[in-house]
């Protein structure tokens, strides 16, 4: 059997090319005249999916998202999701989308999301297709906008997919759900030893388990004590537009990690000024666990604290204590509710264990060593990852067959 050439690429010769509007009902999510902000809460109710719980090929619920009660459900079902439905982000990034499974059936399609429910084909296959580099290079060259890239049905419906027959459909959601699953279990190692850290950190900075070698009772201190906000803050155009500039999208969440990097010639406004050995912790939506320890001076967002300490406490200690529970907890303490930011007045009283020197230096030699753990499963995953992207490459052209 041959190959042909299309307007998505070379496809096997027995496959189509079809738009999504020709086999799928594409719905938005209800605006305001509908559902007010008031009518949802983070109370009791179902899960409200908007762009913020859409991720890479799953949702991102969590104890934030915002929750429809059952009189508002039944005034919309029509917003109702079912198992199958593809749901895309209207606004930002548009080009992530995720399936919504049995157990994620009866969850509901926020303002800022569009949902897909495929009439013909085979959803899995069909959700795949959707994460592809080719569809998602396609989304973000012809979403609506410029400073804030949008879908609305008719630019979703014009998306155009190969679609193998029924059988192969099926066929190839499994092989790349086989995949996923080595992904999830990777996941679900990397979250255990994460919350191992996270025991450990909580038991070793406050005193409860000692280090081979050390005791004695600990100092009670305030934060506010011993570090300080590197208060000084300069202009983008002031300095060279090499300097790095720390923005909180290049943060990563929980990993103590710079994803991305960005640099002065190309932010605008005022930034604060950090150095070697400060602490960055994310204090807008505190919960997001953004925090970096400088490994070079720079700038960052004024929504980032650059932390300063004084010569009693080790800046890889303090990078610790931002990480755990605790503080994760008192920094949450914030002012303002769509924005909510962390309070210095709450932070700065803040109390810690202080040991000794050489302690502090010993127990962030232990995170360390946790950490390196963390990331040598987080690349491993990565090589999984990376796996399922070469047989979606693969699979999702028929270059490779698999019936």
């Amino acid at each position: 059997m041959g190959y042909k050439k299309t307007e998505v690429g070379v496809i096997p010769e027995d496959w189509e090319v079809r738009e999504v509007a020709e086999f799928s009902k594409i719905v938005t999510g209800p605006f305001g005249t509908l559902l007010k902000a008031s009518e949802y809460s983070q109370g009791d109710g179902v899960p409200q999916i908007s762009v913020g719980e859409i991720g890479d090929g799953c949702f991102r619920v969590n104890e934030h998202t915002s929750r429809i009660p059952p009189h508002v459900v039944k005034r919309l079902p029509q917003y109702l999701l079912r198992a199958g439905d593809i749901v895309f982000g209207r606004k930002g990034a548009v080009d992530r989308s995720a399936m919504v499974t049995e157990s994620e059936a009866g969850w509901f399609l926020g303002s800022d999301g569009i949902n897909v429910r495929p009439a013909q084909g085979h959803s899995p296959y069909l959700a795949a297709q959707f994460s592809s580099k080719p569809v998602k290079t396609w989304l973000l060259n012809n979403a609506i906008g410029t400073t804030m890239p949008s879908l609305n049905q008719s630019v979703l419906g014009r998306i155009r997919v190969p679609f193998a027959p029924q059988a192969e459909q099926s066929a190839i959601a499994t092989a790349l759900s086989d995949v996923d699953a080595l992904l999830a279990a990777q996941d679900t190692l990397i979250a255990k030893k994460r919350a191992i850290k996270q025991g450990a950190m909580q038991e070793l900075l406050t005193g409860k388990r000692r280090l081979p070698g050390f005791g004695g009772e600990l100092e009670v201190k305030r934060l506010g004590e011993l570090a300080h906000i590197r208060n000084q803050k300069v202009s983008t155009s002031q300095v060279d537009p090499e300097t790095l500039c720390v923005e909180l999208e290049n943060v990563g969440q929980g990993s103590g990690r710079l994803d991305s990097r960005s640099n002065a010639g190309s932010a605008i406004s005022t930034k604060y000024t950090f150095q070697v050995g400060d602490v960055l912790f994310g204090r807008l939506r505190s919960y997001l666990r953004k925090y970096w320890i400088a490994t070079e001076s720079g700038l960052c967002t004024t929504e980032i604290w650059p932390l300063a300490t004084d010569e009693r406490l080790v800046p890889s200690y303090l990078f610790a204590l931002v990480q755990t529970d605790s503080f994760i907890d008192a920094a949450s303490v914030a002012f303002g509710t769509h924005m909510p930011r962390a309070d210095w007045d709450v932070i700065r009283n803040f109390e810690i264990s202080l040991p000794s020197t050489e302690e502090q230096i010993a127990i962030s030699k232990v995170m360390d060593d946790m950490d390196a753990e963390v990331f040598a499963m987080e690349a491993a995953r990565e090589k999984i990852a990376e796996l399922k992207q070469g047989m979606m490459q693969a699979l999702l052209t028929g270059r490779i067959r698999l019936v």
